[in-house]
């Protein structure tokens, strides 16, 4: 069979591109300038980029994967207390990143020693005159674009026509219509990598709810907000969803009023899981393993939670060790972490929607 030309092959790629049209999904997109169509960073690790090319989601879970083989007093010390600093945003548009995404940012922070949160790809650096310095590495993201249709060879991405996986990750597709996830590759570069910016934006970006605020405070705040009943004199803390009831040891038996606002707050995380609130069920998809599964999008979302207190040094206690159980998960499907990571920032927000409001300023100088 003859060659196709190239006036041919732009065709043939219109029109699979015509026939791919994204459709409304309810994954977050990324700021426009972040997607991988504005241009990959010309400085970034080679390595994730051949990665990239050939399974997005798989390189991110195998980082996911290397950070909770570390242990959990290091993973979980490391995403609170670069949670503390806000959650990761553009240094350009503002706009907070999100899933996944937010933990691999999070983790290059501490790892790096970055003091901000702040983020841009390389053209957004240019564009504000900054440039990217010499042998600086990029943090490889992923952005996920609903598609209508199959997804053709080469292009990554999952028929999500199935309607009880749709249904465990909380999604409906159109009546006759398959669809599914296109995920792409975009790399990011931190402020503190960069020469030459003209403004600061981690000074214009980066939000710190909490400086000036205890974190028994907030937590205080978020427990009572949400009116969740909560039942003292257990032997350890856990959450009855039949009951709809938070179950906690006496406040004594705690070795810190941190560590028992920590825990109370993981529990809440499950408590969002509730038919009646958010609907988290995992038993059709992830069968055994369900109850480990939910484990884990209470640890993200514990971990957004606390670190926008400022709570990071505080033990969740009580908790028997599931990490074995989440590696396990994620090494057997490479996209259960972009599902915790997505339905862990559904709980965080809101948790964050139903806090009380702040008390008066006590402050010297100030009108109660």
């Amino acid at each position: 069979m003859p060659q196709k030309g190239p006036a041919m092959r732009a065709l043939s790629s219109s029109r699979q591109r015509n026939a791919r049209t994204p459709t409304a999904t309810g994954v977050p997109p990324v700021p426009p300038e972040d997607s991988p169509q504005a241009g990959a960073p010309a400085i970034t690790d080679a390595g994730d980029r051949r990665g990239a090319r050939s399974d997005v989601r798989q390189s991110i879970t195998d980082r996911i994967i290397a950070m909770l083989e570390k242990g959990g007093n290091v993973f979980r010390g490391r995403w609170t207390r670069a949670a503390s600093r806000g959650v990761p945003r553009n240094g350009k548009t503002g706009a907070p990143y999100h899933g996944a995404n937010v933990l691999l940012l999070w983790d290059a922070a501490i790892e790096r020693g970055y003091a901000s949160n702040v983020w841009l790809t390389y053209k957004q650096a240019a564009g504000l005159g900054a440039q990217v310095r010499r042998g600086e590495r990029a943090v490889l993201c992923a952005h996920f674009e609903r598609m209508s249709g199959q997804a053709s060879p080469g292009v990554t991405g999952e028929s999500l026509d199935d309607s009880e996986r749709l249904a465990s990750e909380g999604r409906t597709s159109a009546r006759g219509e398959s669809s599914f996830l296109r995920c792409r590759p975009f790399w990011l570069f931190n402020v503190a990598q960069m020469d030459g910016l003209p403004i600061d934006p981690a000074a214009e970006t980066a939000s710190r709810a909490w400086t000036d605020r205890s974190p028994i405070e907030g937590a205080m705040r978020f427990i009572g907000g949400c009116g969740a009943t909560i039942q003292h004199g257990f032997e350890r803390a856990a959450y009855a969803p039949h009951a709809d009831r938070i179950l906690m040891p006496d406040i004594d038996r705690f070795t810190s009023p941190e560590a028992y606002c920590a825990t109370a707050l993981h529990e809440l995380v499950h408590w969002t899981g509730h038919p009646d609130r958010l609907a988290r069920a995992f038993g059709k998809r992830f069968g055994d393993a369900a109850y480990a599964f939910e484990e884990l999008v209470a640890e993200l979302g514990s971990a957004f939670v606390l670190g926008h207190i400022g709570l990071v040094d505080a033990t969740i206690e009580g908790h028997a060790a599931y990490l074995d159980a989440w590696l396990q998960v994620l090494r057997n499907d490479r996209t259960a972490i972009f599902t915790a990571a997505r339905l862990a920032g559904e709980a965080y927000e809101l948790i964050l929607s139903r806090a009380l409001p702040e008390a008066p300023s006590t402050r010297p100088g100030t009108l109660p």
